[in-house]
């Protein structure tokens, strides 16, 4: 009986290190201050900033040095990319 109670708890604690492993592995934060995120195996720029209408229009501005490049995204997939260097 006591060496069943023993078993059973090992196997419970073991159960419960291995949970807590993988979820402390579960997803690297990226610094706030990077400009990009990791996705995958890829790094994706984050915008500057980014605003989305009521109709679903999402309007996204990258800096870089003096140039600032502008996405626009449509609800229907269209994207409008423009470039402004001053």
């Amino acid at each position: 009986m006591i060496r069943k109670s023993i078993l059973i708890a090992a196997s419970v604690g073991l159960a419960l290190g291995l949970a807590g492993a993988a979820y402390a592995q579960s997803k690297p934060a990226t610094p706030t201050d990077f400009k990009y995120e990791l996705r995958g195996n890829e790094r994706v720029e984050k915008p500057d900033s980014r605003t989305q209408a009521s109709d679903g229009t999402v309007r996204e501005e990258f800096r870089s040095g003096k140039c600032v490049t502008i996405k626009e995204k449509r609800p229907d997939g269209a994207v409008k990319t423009t470039r402004k260097c001053d």
